[in-house]
């Protein structure tokens, strides 16, 4: 499993950086933001060291999601958002993969965003479409 010493998670993960854990499993960790957007707000890291999504093994993801969910019925909120960001201009502040789940119990609390959409290129989706089924 990949670890990195400078990285702010991998040491809370080896429990060298206190924090509040709600749950483990033998590839995840979940914990408790320590700036949360609301009340529950958790943080679900791999403990597989990956900065980007799309760098994380996918036997290390296997549990994410899985995880994020039971943080979700467990906080009890009808509403939240499962977040994960990768790199900088998309948010990233921890160079580690990692998902919120926020609970969003109010219009106040919680994820507040704009989204700008935009018109689908047809000829670019068929393009990224070919592109997937190479992977």
């Amino acid at each position: 499993m990949a670890s990195n010493p400078a990285c702010l998670f991998c040491r809370i993960i080896k429990r060298e950086i206190p924090s509040k854990v709600l749950f483990e499993t033998e590839h995840s960790l979940a914990f408790l933001d320590i700036g949360p957007l609301s009340e529950g707000h958790t943080v679900v890291i791999p403990k597989h060291h990956a900065q980007f999504l799309h760098e994380l093994p996918d036997a290390e993801m296997a549990d994410l999601l899985p995880t994020a969910k039971k943080v979700a019925l467990a906080i009890g909120c009808k509403d939240y958002n499962i977040l994960q960001n990768n790199g900088r201009i998309a948010h990233q502040v921890v160079d580690h993969v990692h998902f919120h789940v926020i609970p969003k119990p109010n219009a106040d609390e919680g994820l507040v965003m704009e989204w700008k959409t935009k018109e689908t290129n047809g000829d670019k989706l068929e393009e990224l479409r070919k592109r997937i089924l190479k992977l």
